[in-house]
């Protein structure tokens, strides 16, 4: 699922506009940079916590010249780790499967 695929399936559920559903996406994904940028960590529970971690430098390889040596510094990246209902949910266990399956099977039912 892509952006618009995803604005589009909140703006069907919701009954929200596209365009404004775009600018809470928008919104979100700005503050949550800015938030990881300061050293932040942004928490959407049950569904996970975003945070920003510094790798450290390493020696590593050029791959170009593998008997050379290049300096890897060190850099700030962002992490997600998944909430509780997230996990339960891909397990096949959470409330999202349940609704998921109830809507495929009344789907099918009506058929």
């Amino acid at each position: 699922m892509n952006k618009a695929e995803l604005i589009d399936a909140i703006s069907q559920k919701t009954g929200v506009a596209k365009k404004e559903v775009e600018e809470v996406l928008d919104t979100m994904t700005a503050t949550i940079t800015k938030e990881l940028q300061g050293s932040g960590e942004v928490t959407l529970t049950g569904f996970g916590a975003f945070s920003a971690r510094t790798r450290k430098g390493r020696i590593g390889v050029n791959p170009r010249n593998p008997s050379e040596k290049i300096d890897i510094p060190s850099v700030t990246v962002p992490k997600f780790k998944a909430g509780k209902n997230l996990k339960e949910a891909l397990k096949g266990g959470g409330p999202a499967h349940t609704e998921s399956v109830a809507s495929e099977s009344a789907s099918t039912s009506a058929t």
